[in-house]
């Protein structure tokens, strides 16, 4: 603890917030649309809430503490997306139940280091290319909210380059509290709906069915894998943290399996918000970065215990606020991985491939655009980069005349 509060600092604080102001902000509305669609009661909804929130504020806090590195876990987006078609054909009960098989197989493969060995053959430039593909939305939803609310949208990115001329560090916070302010003052915050209420945990027995292990359980495990812990591996190793995949990978694995049966679908390593917390905006040092980490889990933690505020929580705030603080916030990680992107001259046409069919957000057989720019982007690297028999004949025809001369 000492050391903690030795390396706390306010710009490493900020970013843990933001990172977890996002992650509410678009996920927690597709939970809402998938509990909407298979018509869950009230009480089953804020315990969901509850527990992807006490899971990513437990397993965030420990990781972070123990590596000493900006750990975020979040709930999986894309499997949340899965459940709004999939919920409405499968019982809430047998749903728990694919929760706990894909935790499993997941549990698996990050306690046998398999994970490790495949991220090894990730080329760099394709999972920078990745990581940009994913962002990509992120940054083009600020210019595009400001369509609806130009006064303040412009304030804040007025605001963020401000800030970043004369306190780069604390640029981020700066376009929050000009965001706030002006969202208060032209009457864009909306006070009366806010409502204070505790969340209260529901048990669900498991129930197992081969449907709903094929049709929620193995996608789960795939968008996982693919969608949420390669591109989240791929922002602490973009920032030259050299944590290994296989601890967060078994333990997020375990929280989910614990907090399955109280609805939690699955915990993952966020990327989006990760790259929040991981860049220099948090702290020059990168060995104090992991405040933001411990500090996000905090949130998650308060924001888990009052889970029923959440939806007035953010209903308060005009859509336009979250889309601009989103989009400036991750400015410096889409240029980081932009220029991880192109730095490799040979990798130039796969890192292509691979942002542009991960920013289109396509999806296939349910499986996400993130998988597919991978799949596609590593397709193109070994086409392009495995040497043509004809070209092989010439390199080695002139190796053979040079040595000749020699």
């Amino acid at each position: 603890m000492k050391a903690f509060i030795q390396d706390f600092s306010l710009s490493a604080a900020v970013a843990g917030f933001i990172a977890t102001v996002i992650s509410y902000a678009g996920p927690l509305v597709i939970i809402f649309q998938a509990a909407q669609s298979a018509h869950l009661p009230r009480e089953v909804l804020s315990s969901w809430i509850w527990a992807i929130s006490i899971g990513s504020a437990v397993l965030g806090i420990g990781l972070s503490l123990r590596y000493r590195v900006p750990v975020i876990i979040a709930w999986s987006a894309p499997g949340s997306a899965l459940l709004v078609a999939l919920l409405p054909e499968i019982s809430m009960a047998e749903a728990v139940g694919a929760y706990l098989v894909s935790s499993l197989i997941i549990f698996v493969v990050g306690v046998s280091g398999a994970f490790d060995r495949i991220i090894s053959k990730l080329p760099a430039a394709i999972a920078a290319a990745m990581l940009a593909g994913i962002l990509f939305s992120f940054g083009t939803g600020l210019f595009v909210s400001m369509q609806h609310k130009p006064l303040l949208v412009l304030a804040m990115f007025a605001a963020y380059l401000i800030g970043k001329r004369v306190m780069p560090r604390y640029a981020v916070m700066l376009v929050l509290l000009t965001g706030c302010s002006i969202a208060a003052f032209s009457g864009d915050l909306h006070r009366e709906a806010l409502v204070i209420g505790l969340a209260t945990p529901v048990w669900i027995t498991p129930q197992f069915s081969l449907g709903a292990t094929l049709n929620i359980a193995l996608p789960l495990v795939m968008v996982a894998l693919t969608g949420q812990f390669v591109p989240g591996m791929a922002v602490l190793r973009a920032s030259g943290f050299q944590t290994p995949a296989s601890p967060i990978i078994a333990s997020s694995a375990l929280g989910t399996a614990l907090l399955a049966p109280f609805g939690c679908h699955g915990l993952n390593l966020a990327a989006i918000t990760a790259a929040i917390c991981t860049g220099r905006e948090a702290h020059e040092d990168p060995r104090k970065r992991y405040v933001a980490g411990v500090v996000g889990g905090l949130c998650y933690l308060v924001l888990g215990i009052f889970g029923a505020t959440l939806v007035s929580l953010f209903s308060a705030f005009p859509k336009e606020l979250i889309a601009a603080l989103a989009g400036l916030a991750l400015f410096a990680a889409i240029a980081g991985a932009l220029t991880g992107a192109m730095a490799v001259p040979s990798d130039r046409e796969a890192a292509l491939v691979t942002f542009l069919i991960t920013a289109s957000g396509m999806s296939l057989f349910g499986l996400s655009a993130a998988f597919w720019g991978l799949i596609f982007g590593m397709v193109t690297h070994v086409l392009l980069s495995a040497r043509r028999p004809d070209l092989l004949r010439k390199s080695t025809a002139t190796e053979a005349v040079q040595s000749v001369d020699q």
